[in-house]
């Protein structure tokens, strides 16, 4: 037990291991709570609860470095250094990690199958999927290929690329889409747009399944689970898509299979 730390000992290394100003300076940086925002002098020293005189010294090294940037009004923002880190956070994330358990978790709570749509030429593809856990259920395979003027996803997706009509301007207005029977007549589903931070369409959240089961309620705990799903995953996602989103090895296509199907 000789060995063994006492207290004052434990309370020097926490000390040892800290530095009190970076701390500070972090800590103004976490005063910013929404994009874009700008803070004054004062609005700093209120969230930060320093002085003015701290204050200004902190951000002295933080504009220097690229991480706070001052403009001609003495308004505090966020520098461009932040920007370039948090793609840097991101780069081992690609969108299967980001939506794959969110899928899962659709899937599971509404025991109805989820996926995930892209644009492609005229067509849109089923980029993921989890399938539901009923067995009578609508079966999807990742990498099959459906018509974009049918169908929630389809409607959606081609809302958001610039179609016209009235059923377009009408999901475009609401956010969402709700399909019975359009593209198979043994089908419903329900879809949401999955947005990124500087508002471009990624593609289509969807939960489908079985005519039948998708009672006035069902859907509309879909499409609330959807949106909140959608919302979440917004501050996650890339704001650049280089190379596009169809990755080598992001889906498994076989050719000749019923795609989309019910089956029970």
């Amino acid at each position: 037990m000789e060995n063994d730390p006492t207290p004052r000992a434990v309370e020097h290394q926490k000390k040892a291991n800290r530095v009190e100003a970076v701390e500070r300076a972090l800590s103004l940086l976490q005063c910013f709570r929404a994009q874009g925002e700008g803070l004054s002098l004062a609005q700093l020293a209120q969230r930060s609860a320093l002085s003015k005189a701290t204050i200004l010294r902190l951000c002295g090294s933080l504009i220097r470095k690229g991480f706070l940037h001052r403009d001609g009004r003495g308004i505090f923002v966020l520098g461009r250094e932040l920007q370039r880190l948090g793609h840097l956070s991101r780069a081992d994330i690609g969108l299967a990690d980001l939506i794959r358990p969110v899928l899962r978790d659709l899937a599971e709570s509404a025991e109805e199958t989820s996926s995930f749509y892209v644009q492609d030429g005229e067509m849109r593809l089923c980029l993921f999927r989890h399938n539901s856990p009923r067995s009578a259920r609508h079966h999807l395979e990742e990498g099959s290929r459906h018509p974009l003027d049918r169908g929630a996803a389809g409607v959606l997706l081609s809302a958001f690329g610039g179609a016209e009509g009235s059923e377009a301007e009408q999901a475009r207005k609401h956010g969402w889409v709700i399909s019975i029977g359009s593209r198979n007549a043994e089908l419903a589903a329900v879809a949401v747009p999955l947005v990124n931070m500087d508002g471009h369409v990624l593609g289509a959240l969807t939960v489908s399944g079985l005519i039948g089961r998708f009672t006035t309620e069902k859907i509309e705990r879909s499409r609330i689970a959807l949106l909140n799903a959608a919302s979440a995953l917004r501050p996650q996602l890339p704001l650049h898509l280089d190379g596009g989103i169809l990755e080598p090895g992001a889906f498994h296509h076989r050719p000749g299979r019923d795609q989309g199907r019910a089956t029970s």
